[in-house]
């Protein structure tokens, strides 16, 4: 047998390998990905060293052949792959393993001192009451030692990453159960379903997974959702009947993006709000909330991922959202496009902007893209760049802003950068590409892994209060929070927690 080539193959690889593993200042994901490519380039050249260079009889190279392919039957009817994490590492699944079985536990009645419905206020859409993660109150109690958060109720539910709007005592999300997308409202203290509204659509690959993405918005009595292939409904929030539906690539006449839609809708109570990504100005609608009937049309940029956010800059109001490759102002009355900056490396843009002041706004992206603070001056049609940072590179979550300071996510390890000038203060803790919330002066995190951490952050350290394990599988929806009840899902369940306050 000829070894050698076998040999030279496994020290290169072994090498590139090692190589990759050294580059800190690479991503996660370039790391993990250039690994997984060395090991498949040099697993399909060890097969042809077999065949065309070992020397070793034919006879025993197609025994060898054939033991390899019964292997790999073998693997394939005993193991999946259930996608990536978001580094890209594969999660390998068991095919035995089964769904958790469905059951629900009862909540029981909030104690004195805990909130209650007449003093909460609603999350009522993606990110919270203001769009941005963060919430005044309540008052969250810090040591869970001693006086730890209480399970109220979980269930299963079906795939997506979507979040929940919050809404008196209705929960409301989407899922994907079979051929069918849900949009579902469930009992914010119970966990029992009031009603489910079905559509006839299913978005799924195995890297991005299956089911819808954007969260729920609800103004007054209706709910507005945008299923992962484009369907945007009105709801009653009471009983969940249709007041109409729109189809995004019929309006727009576009295709299906790449990953599936993922923005959640703007709403005002006059009109709503999603990118669709037409090209001749068909990139962001604007339909009424009365009837669905289109209202306008802007840009031609092509869709990404993030959700579009109304902001007033410069004096001036205005829709910002991410385009294909470039972050876009639009007109909020007619939808003509007022600035646009190249932004992005083609890759996904996911996170919000940040407003950091009146004239000032903070976009940043994973895939070492980073983070890049914008100026907008009154009656210029550009924004000019103060400083481009790589210390902050949020892939999926979404960072916050507090005093001259934002925290965030930076290819999954929790960061703080100086608004300044960009420079990271701190970079801590490996959570992976979770989903958070700033509450007070206090950060609930939920990691990747699925669990929820309680941090106080500051410029000079994370300061990790307490932990809770939640779920264990992968996890990318972001929480939401009434009052003290905190509600969580992934892909496969759902739980409300009921958070200890401080007290007065």
């Amino acid at each position: 047998m000829r070894l050698w080539p076998a040999l030279v193959l496994g020290v290169i690889a072994l090498g590139v390998i090692l190589f990759a593993r050294m580059q800190t200042d690479w991503p996660f994901q370039r790391r993990n990905l250039t690994t997984l490519a060395t090991l498949i380039l040099t697993f399909l050249g060890l097969v042809i060293w077999w065949l065309l260079g070992s020397r070793v009889p034919w006879k025993t190279r197609l025994l060898g052949l054939a033991l390899l392919g019964i292997a790999g039957l073998g693997w394939k009817s005993a193991f999946r792959l259930k996608g990536v994490t978001g580094d890209f590492v594969p999660i390998i699944e068991a095919r035995w393993k089964t769904a958790p079985a469905p059951s629900i536990r009862p909540a029981t009645t909030p104690s004195a001192g805990q909130s209650k419905s007449t003093d909460t206020v609603d999350f009522a859409q993606f990110l919270g009451p203001t769009r941005d993660g963060i919430l005044r109150g309540p008052v969250l109690a810090t040591d869970w030692s001693t006086n730890s958060p209480r399970l109220l109720w979980r269930l299963p539910v079906g795939g997506g990453w979507s979040g929940f709007a919050l809404v008196g005592e209705r929960a409301l999300t989407q899922e994907q159960h079979g051929p069918e997308e849900w949009i579902t409202a469930y009992d914010l203290a119970t966990g029992g379903r009031l009603w489910a509204h079905t559509n006839q659509a299913r978005y799924d690959t195995t890297i991005a997974g299956e089911g819808p993405r954007g969260t729920p918005t609800v103004v007054s009595n209706r709910v507005y959702t945008l299923g992962a292939t484009g369907i945007l409904d009105c709801l009653e929030l009471a009983t969940g009947k249709l007041f109409w539906s729109r189809s995004l690539t019929a309006d727009a006449r576009c295709s299906l993006p790449e990953w599936g839609y993922s923005g959640s809708p703007w709403v005002d109570g006059q009109k709503v709000v999603v990118q669709a990504g037409g090209n001749d100005g068909q990139s962001l609608l604007a339909y009424r909330c009365a009837d669905g009937e289109p209202l306008w049309s802007g840009g031609s940029a092509g869709v990404n991922y993030a959700s579009p956010f109304l902001v007033t800059l410069a004096g001036r109001s205005q829709f910002l959202i991410f385009g294909r490759r470039a972050f876009t102002a639009h007109d909020p009355t007619t939808g003509a496009v007022l600035w646009e900056h190249p932004f992005g490396v083609g890759l996904p843009l996911v996170a919000n902007p940040i407003l950091v002041s009146s004239n000032r706004v903070l976009i940043t992206a994973g895939y070492n893209v980073g983070a890049e603070l914008l100026e907008i001056s009154e009656g210029t049609n550009a924004p000019v760049s103060l400083w481009k940072s790589k210390r902050l590179k949020a892939k999926f979550s979404n960072p916050v802003r507090q005093e001259g300071f934002v925290y965030g996510l930076d290819d999954g390890m929790l960061a703080c950068l100086d608004l300044q000038d960009g420079s990271q203060r701190w970079k801590e803790g490996r959570y992976g590409h979770g989903q958070g919330l700033w509450v007070g002066n206090l950060y609930l995190l939920m990691s990747e892994p699925g669990e929820l951490v309680l941090l106080r952050p500051t410029p000079d350290g994370p300061h990790e209060l307490a932990r809770l394990p939640v779920f264990d599988s992968k996890t990318w929806n972001p929480i939401a929070l009434r009052g003290d009840r905190l509600l969580v899902r992934n892909d496969r369940e759902a739980a409300c927690w009921q958070l200890p306050l401080a007290q007065n």
